[in-house]
């Protein structure tokens, strides 16, 4: 995500259609590294592997589930 947000700001500065003001702005609204922690979670998809290793090791699964259609889901 960001490699690609980089490669359209650099694009964008050499056309010329980027100021420093939309860098900014493109700066603000990505998340920090502290917000994008969760990214660094080894998250596993397969919930039948995720409770083996549940057992063996002992920790919790946070199961994360949702009904319906992505953009319905209320």
């Amino acid at each position: 995500m960001k490699s690609l947000l980089a490669f359209i700001l650099g694009a964008g500065s050499l056309l010329g259609q980027w100021n420093a003001r939309d860098q900014a702005l493109v700066e603000e609204i990505l998340p920090t590294k502290e917000e994008s922690k969760w990214l660094e979670i080894d998250w596993r998809i397969d919930l039948w592997q995720a409770r083996k290793e549940s057992a063996k090791s002992g920790k919790p699964i946070y199961l994360w589930e949702m009904d319906g259609h992505p953009l319905g889901c209320v």
